[in-house]
């Protein structure tokens, strides 16, 4: 956009409304002027202006003209000067208006990803230009701590790749520089370095799904929660029984709209995230529900005592309460989750236990109630 373009399109509707104003203000003062005359004309009849009366009235056409004439020049010499002033005026008037916006703009210009710290803030009374320099400066807050995520997750991603490369290359290297390795010894190094490329691999997995997961609120369909949370525990039966877990069940018939892919991948992870975290002997409870015309998923563990202040960070990319070495877990399980969520408008409460452990419940926008026969 040309420069001032606003500011001159500010300047000609000022002095267009200028112009209107004064042309009605003129045609106003015409047509009282003109109906003024008429009246007069009699007033003089009998006085000594008689004879100057009836001279008018002999040329009472040609009078009226040349008043006429008069009644619009002179006003309409002064209206085009007044134009004139209105455009200097409205030019000076425009450019203070939108002086705050010039200096909006070059404070924007300056910022960048360098110095996203920055804010425009704008002083002086509430009106207009100050709730878009807040509205602005809110943004900028949202960005700022966005790219900060962003740094964070690409240094702990790198961080998380990094370990598993760096073992790869101890185990390559090992049998080239030992002059006694043997064929069992690079079996073994084989073996590992295929535990480290499946591990590798679901990291990409979980990674993949984080960065996609955000974008499925154009996608969805009928989704039966109760089934697919009952479906999610039968397949993790086994590791519960190796774990001594005890399942407490509440789940009623109740149905989501969404992805049935990412969906299950949130009961999944939430399930996941339960048992690991568990003690041995321990206890998981698993629910749905409907509350206030809501779907309602909760999962609840027991397990080691996780600090109030510490709930928010779990559910951050790479964040873990007490690192594992080599547990085959990387953070990923509740950010994903909290990714899903939000791409399903979906809100998360969670609260750690008094005993230890966490309770998590998901709410859904529910699509109403399955009956018994469709299940």
């Amino acid at each position: 956009m040309p420069p001032h373009r606003l500011r001159l399109r500010l300047t000609l509707l000022y002095c267009l409304m200028s112009v209107i104003s004064g042309a009605v203000l003129l045609t106003i003062t015409y047509v009282l002027a003109k109906s003024v005359t008429p009246v007069l004309g009699p007033r003089v009849a009998g006085g000594p202006l008689a004879g100057l009366a009836d001279g008018s009235r002999a040329e009472d056409g040609v009078g009226s003209d040349a008043t006429g004439n008069a009644l619009l020049v002179l006003p309409g010499i002064a209206l085009a000067i007044m134009a004139l002033l209105s455009l200097a005026l409205g030019w000076l008037l425009a450019g203070r208006m939108l002086r705050p916006i010039r200096t909006m703009t070059g404070t924007l210009r300056q910022i960048s990803g360098r110095n996203v710290h920055e804010r425009l803030s704008v002083a002086g009374p509430r009106d207009e230009f100050k709730d878009l320099a807040d509205t602005i400066d809110g943004l900028l807050g949202r960005l700022e701590a966005a790219l900060d995520g962003h740094r964070r997750f690409v240094a702990n991603a790198a961080h998380e790749l990094r370990t598993p490369l760096t073992v790869e290359h101890a185990l390559l290297e090992e049998p080239l520089i030992d002059p006694g390795a043997t064929l069992e010894s690079f079996r073994a190094n084989f073996e590992r370095l295929l535990a480290i490329s499946d591990q590798r691999g679901r990291l990409l997995e979980s990674l993949l799904t984080l960065a996609s997961s955000e974008h499925t609120r154009d996608r969805g369909e009928p989704v039966d929660l109760a089934a697919l949370a009952a479906r999610v525990l039968r397949d993790r039966g086994p590791e519960l029984d190796r774990r001594r877990l005890r399942v407490e069940t509440t789940i009623s018939p109740v149905r989501v709209h969404g992805d049935p892919t990412l969906i299950e991948l949130l009961v999944t992870n939430l399930c996941a995230n339960a048992i690991h975290y568990n003690v041995p002997g321990g206890r998981i409870e698993v629910g749905t529900r409907r509350a206030d015309g809501q779907a309602v998923l909760l999962v609840a563990n027991t397990g080691i005592v996780v600090p109030p202040d510490q709930v928010d960070r779990l559910f951050e990319p790479f964040q873990r309460l007490h690192r594992i070495a080599d547990d085959g877990h990387h953070g990923l399980g509740l950010s994903i989750v909290r990714a899903i969520a939000d791409a399903h408008e979906a809100t998360i409460a969670a609260r750690p236990r008094p005993g230890g452990g966490l309770t998590i419940e998901i709410t859904f926008p529910e699509i109403g109630a399955l009956r018994s026969s469709g299940r």
